[in-house]
């Protein structure tokens, strides 16, 4: 049982497609940067409880070699498991839409609006609030907050009369942007902050969402599954990672296809 010195290092297509592909490594900013680049994002355990149950259902498959074990020696290797899901589930900016209703409520001129950065840290903690299990833990988040000053970490907030009632974020490697999670208090915000990012990202040559969990929210959006190795491919193009997506505020009714188009 050896230990992968780093993620530039690890062949994320050899790990298992339905589990964890490595355990352990570090949450620091620059660790975590170097996990998304290489196709993999973090699942800390929120408690001894969550990671003597990692050590116990996948320490023979760490012993064969089939999950890798990430960092130095001293590290507890099963803190932090690390998923690369074979097939991916993305959504291609250009085919993510809004459900026929929510149009029409946008349409109707639903008094929401929208914003990308205005809140970060805000809606990392509304993502946070009342999950279980607490994979966003204060040391992920320290890291996260860090990604964001650093322009590597991103957040879309959607409002109401002054109110953050939905958002989403994640973290952007060239021409994807992987989501790690979005919140809502009104029915469809985090659809619309999703449909938004897609918007916004467009602008700049971005080409997926990265939705990392498949759900029937994913495909309402218009997810599709894609096979890991065409997923890596896709982190691996060289895009434009210094142009900034646009910050402005803008009416959510915008993101609404005109009366009579098809989806």
């Amino acid at each position: 049982m050896s230990r992968c010195p780093c993620w530039e290092a690890l062949d994320v297509l050899e790990g298992p497609p339905d589990g964890p592909v490595a355990f352990g490594a570090d949450l620091s900013p620059a660790g975590l940067l170097a996990a998304y680049r290489a196709g993999v994002y973090p699942f800390p355990a929120s408690d001894e409880y969550s990671r003597a149950l990692n050590e116990v259902v996948f320490a023979d498959q760490v012993q064969e070699g089939r999950i890798r074990l990430m960092g130095e020696e001293s590290a507890d290797p099963y803190a932090v498991s690390w998923w690369s899901p074979d097939p991916r589930p993305v959504l291609p900016v250009s085919a993510t839409h809004l459900s026929r209703d929510l149009a029409r409520r946008l349409r109707n001129r639903l008094p929401w609006s929208t914003s990308l950065d205005r809140r970060f840290e805000g809606v990392v903690r509304e993502c946070r609030a009342g999950r279980v299990p607490l994979w966003l833990t204060d040391e992920l988040i320290a890291s996260l907050v860090r990604l964001h000053e650093m322009g590597h970490a991103h957040s879309v907030e959607v409002w109401e009369d002054g109110d953050l009632v939905g958002g989403v974020f994640g973290l952007r490697v060239g021409s994807v942007f992987s989501m790690d999670s979005m919140f809502f208090h009104r029915p469809g915000a985090s659809k619309v902050a999703v449909t938004d990012l897609a918007a916004r990202f467009a602008q700049v040559g971005g080409e997926l969402l990265d939705a990392q969990r498949d759900s029937p929210h994913v495909r309402d959006l218009g997810g599709i599954l894609v096979p890991r190795e065409q997923y890596v491919r896709h982190l691996r193009r060289t895009a434009h990672d210094n142009l900034p997506m646009p910050t402005a505020t803008l009416p959510a009714h915008r993101l609404a296809p005109p009366t009579g188009s098809r989806r």
